[in-house]
């Protein structure tokens, strides 16, 4: 059957527009009751396997799930939209099953929230959960027009309503043992009192939930929603209501409000900063005092109106954090005397914009990880949650699980903020674990740095290739049999996802080939495939201290990708001709099969070179391929190249307790060097070639040149030890650093590369079609790319796509070729790698604190790397641990501070410190906050007094006994 459906539009130039579309009703689409034998549910099923697709989860004939004491009988569940938006938390529980989804509900939540909508999805999509999308706007029985008059929320809760009744007229029809009831479930008011009107059995979420007999624990997951109207029936009004979307958005237009980015200060909850979104050049505007921060959350999009200039502040040094007591009775009083603590006199030129938010334009509310603050009230079910992120606000929940909940981490989502409440108002999701378990804490590490870790779906694994795997003559068309060439891998110990491998051998005509052979992951990889799009997601490998979080599942990572030696494996190989002087004569790509000789680790490849007496085809490929990367290598420094420091770190694990037992730099190795050059070569050759093909839509990689600012802590230091950094240019700064060399602190050098490092910009994914600017600042090469790494890098499976294509040996398809894609997926593959860092950082932080927390006194020396206001932060070479130590303490006498920002120096009690000055220090770890745990450092030497802790004969004090070093 054919209906029509009109709607009036309003075009960009103002005019309005009739827009008529066919709309086709149908009276063969299944209610989806397993027991129905009136409509097609089991031919739908047949139909689904016969083409392979997965079917729909059907009801179950006899509705299991949690027993009601209001709905006794077997019975569906059928949801409004506001209350799928908002109890998500709790549809997700496995207690809840046989739940009816409407199309009109479904097309409603994914206008409205993207993040609930692919959870609602993924649970239909859960055979266990038996949900049922159903699609009443196509069904003859249940699709209705929208009446005049009638807006559009009251024409979509009057369609759920028609299908809520034709459900249960539909259901009565059925020969079962009990009639099953289909019940909406809402918790609109004006919803509610017309279905019961109408016959239909209603709940709203909280009676529903409330009656679960055996569930007791489901209330805690509600989402606790106020009446828009009377949110402010409970005392006064602390906060300025939030300016609606229409009037936002005309004053953004007119220019009287900017939109922006709410940023929270992690270390002062009174104050954030909003980065304005605009054409040009990035702008921000600085929110102080509760009030004016007026219940924005970090992540929001934000309105903000600027104050008179003379209202205007510099950002605060003020160190205040949100965490003392309970504050249970709202006490604004408090907060505005800290708010006055931040108003201290400064130069107009430390002046910045300054402004309060009127309103907010997006939520970027997520579930917060974090810990119960128990109420001091006994019996009292409301308490605080303290989230683990110090710029989240704490959040004010209901519970009956207090004490079970007391110590452990838990998940926390927010409802809502009103505007008589000091705090947001939140439900409680999910028990985590003890705070300080490693699981726990490995975990919570995950989710606050948005780490997609759940196992791999069945729909993921569903396209793996059939074990046992072998290659095959169609696999072989477009390949080259390179299984002849001595061929050899060189990893760190351990490794088992290898991406690359590397061949170098003598040609008749006196010059040398030299091969890179990189695992073909886009072979078993297929465009568009959920085995693709779960890659594309994760967009990178995540290492951690002790776990591995795999782009790709295992079978792929650390098997038939894995160039692994003695087993034939797809490569694409990327192959030059070079002359003995390293000059590049003459470039191939190729899809190939390898057979790697060996895989050898860093220390392995090094022990061959250096040997006198080995000398197998192994060991000259090597010997050959080190002569090259020595001479690429200087090449490359000759040009500007950086070669810069960061202190990276290496536990050594207690083999049953899998506890940090030594803590070491890592040591570098000529042959990791080795390796490096060729993975360089390879991608910039490679960058080229698809740059050259595709010059709208290569993925490629740029490292901007830091802004002279960023260079001004790198040039005092140098300068307050004598030696002049020049920062014109990638080549100037290289030779100044090479320079800045002193016999009598050899450190000095490695000290100036860290900071050097600091003062660096984000190297990041781009279309070539999106931007002009493609120069690799730190490399110091015109055009960069990453193909070298597909097992963990997402990018590297784009372009290894691209340059299939460019020679040949695979076909195209429409988001190769379309730039808007591919930006968009630049954006989320910067974000991934992003967060991954941070989230390898906060693991070797945790991981260091293990290893601090059961030594007594360690005593070690230590640089100055800044020097603060009251503080100086340190470097301690030997765990390649960074801390700083503070010269201002509570409940304690302030001593003297002079602090030179020009030269820069700090005096404390006449006792002068500099950047690089070398100092003693006492490290610890401070568990007074079980949750904020840190390792803290104290000044040992130089002697000053009132700050020093005693120096004990622990000074070097070694952990345990040391291992022998891993090479890697």
């Amino acid at each position: 059957m054919l209906t029509s459906r009109t709607f009036l539009k309003r075009t960009r130039a103002g005019a309005v527009m009739k827009v008529v579309r066919e709309h086709y009703l149908r009276d063969d689409i299944s209610c989806g009751a397993a027991a129905c034998v009136l409509c097609g549910s089991r031919e739908e099923e047949q139909e689904a396997k016969e083409k392979g697709a997965p079917a729909q989860a059907l009801l179950e004939a006899q509705p299991s799930g949690a027993a009601s004491s209001l709905c006794p009988g077997p019975h569906y569940l059928l949801l409004d939209t506001n209350l799928l938006l908002h109890q998500i938390d709790i549809l997700e529980d496995p207690v809840i099953r046989n739940v009816i989804i409407l199309q009109t509900v479904l097309q409603e939540v994914r206008k409205r929230s993207a993040p609930v909508y692919k959870r609602i999805k993924d649970v239909v999509a859960n055979p266990e959960k038996h949900f049922y999308a159903f699609t009443n706007e196509h069904h003859k029985e249940t699709y209705i027009e929208q009446e005049q008059g009638e807006n559009s929320n009251d024409r979509n809760d009057r369609a759920i309503r028609v299908a809520a009744k034709w459900y249960n007229e539909h259901l009565a029809k059925l020969q079962t043992e009990e009639k099953i009831t289909v019940i909406l479930l809402t918790n609109d008011r004006k919803n509610k009192e017309k279905a019961l009107e109408e016959g239909i059995t209603a709940y709203t979420c909280e009676e529903y939930i409330k009656s679960l007999i055996a569930n007791p624990e489901l209330v805690d997951r509600l989402a606790c929603l106020n009446d828009e109207g009377n949110e402010i029936e409970n005392g006064r009004i602390i906060f300025s209501e939030h300016l609606p979307l229409s009037k936002l958005q005309q004053g953004i237009k007119s220019g009287l409000y900017l939109q922006g980015t709410f940023r929270a200060n992690r270390d002062n909850y009174l104050e954030a900063t909003v980065w304005v979104h605009g054409d040009g050049d990035q702008r921000e505007v600085i929110v102080q005092g509760l009030r004016n921060l007026n219940r924005a959350v970090h992540e929001d999009i934000v309105a903000v109106e600027l104050l008179s200039k003379d209202a205007w502040a510099a950002p605060s040094s003020v160190v205040l954090l949100d965490d003392e007591g309970q504050n249970e009775e709202d006490d604004v009083e408090k907060e505005e005397e800290k708010e006055n603590s931040l108003k201290t006199p400064v130069s107009k030129a430390m002046m910045r914009p300054t402004g309060k938010v009127v309103g907010i334009i997006k939520r970027n509310w997520r579930p917060y990880c974090g810990m119960l603050s128990k109420s001091q009230i006994k019996e009292s079910r409301r308490h605080l949650f303290t989230p683990a992120d110090r710029r989240i606000p704490r959040i004010r929940i209901e519970t009956r699980q207090s004490s079970t909940l007391e110590g452990q981490r838990i998940i926390v989502a927010i409802d809502g903020w009103p505007r008589s409440s000091r705090y947001p108002h939140g439900h409680f999701v999910k028990n985590l674990g003890a705070a300080g378990d490693k699981e726990t804490e490995t975990e919570v590490l995950l989710l606050e740095h948005d780490v997609p870790h759940q196992a791999f779906s069945q729909a993921v694994l569903s396209f793996l290739p059939q074990m046992p795997w072998s290659i095959t003559d169609k696999d072989m068309k477009f390949r080259e049999d390179l299984r002849h060439l001595c061929v050899c891998s060189v990893d760190p110990p351990g490794c088992t996802d290898i991406d690359d491998a590397l061949h170098c051998r003598d040609l008749e005509n006196g010059n040398l080939e030299v091969g890179v052979h990189i695992a073909d992951v886009s072979h078993f990889i297929r465009p568009g495939n959920a085995l693709d799009q779960e890659s594309a997601k994760r967009g990178t490998t995540v290492y951690l201290c002790e776990k591995r979080i795999d782009m790709v599942p295992e079978l792929l990572s650390s098997n038939l990708c894995s160039l692994r030696s003695n087993v034939d494996r797809l490569a694409f190989s990327c192959i030059w001709e070079m002359n003995n002087n390293a000059e590049v004569l003459k470039t191939r790509f190729t899809k190939s099969v390898i057979n790697s000789k060996a895989s050898l680790t860093y220390a392995e490849a090094q022990m061959r070179i250096d040997s006198g007496s080995m000398n197998d085809d192994i060991t000259l490929s090597l010997r050959g391929l080190n002569k090259l990367a020595k001479i690429l290598k200087k090449r490359r420094i000759d040009k500007g190249a950086l070669t810069l420091s960061s202190p990276e770190v290496r536990f050594h694990m207690d083999s049953e307790t899998h506890d940090p037992i030594d803590l070491q730099t890592k040591e570098l190795k000529e042959t990791n060097s080795m390796v490096e050059e060729f993975m360089l070569l390879a991608n910039i050759s490679v960058a080229q070639k698809i740059y050259d093909e595709f010059s709208e839509h290569a993925l490629l990689r740029k490292h901007p040149a830091p802004p002279p600012s960023n260079y001004d802590i790198l040039v005092k230091a140098a300068k307050s030890k004598d030696f002049e950094i020049k920062t014109d240019s990638a080549k100037a700064l290289a030779d100044s650093l090479d320079r800045a060399e002193s016999p009598s602190f050899p450190y000095l050098n490695t000290l100036l590369r860290i900071l050097a490092t600091r003062c660096m910009m984000q190297a990041v994914y781009f279309c070539s079609g999106m931007d002009n600017d493609f120069h690799h600042y730190g490399l110091a090469s015109p055009i960069y790319t990453h193909f070298t790494s597909p097992i963990r890098r997402y990018a590297d499976i784009i372009v290894h796509r691209l340059l299939a294509v460019a020679i040949g040996a695979d076909s195209t398809y429409p988001d190769l070729t379309d730039k808007h894609k591919l930006a968009e997926l630049c954006n989320n593959l910067n974000y991934r790698h992003k967060m991954a860092q941070y989230a390898q950082r906060a693991s070797v932080a945790f991981h260091t604190q293990l290893f601090f927390k059961n030594k007594s006194v360690v005593n070690e020396e230590a640089y100055i790397l800044f020097v603060r206001k009251n503080a100086i932060v340190v470097l301690i070479p030997k765990y390649g641990l960074e801390g700083t130590v503070f010269f201002e303490e509570k409940d304690k006498p302030k001593p003297s501070l002079l602090y030179n920002d020009e030269i820069p120096y700090l005096t404390v009690e006449g006792t002068t410190f500099h950047t690089f000055d070398k100092v003693t220090v006492n490290i610890m770890l401070d568990a007074s906050n079980i949750q904020h745990q840190k390792i803290r450092m104290a000044l040992v030497e130089p002697k000053v007094p009132g700050c020093n802790v005693p120096s004990e004969k622990s000074k070097n004090r070694e952990p345990e006994k040391k291992k022998k070093k891993l090479g890697k």
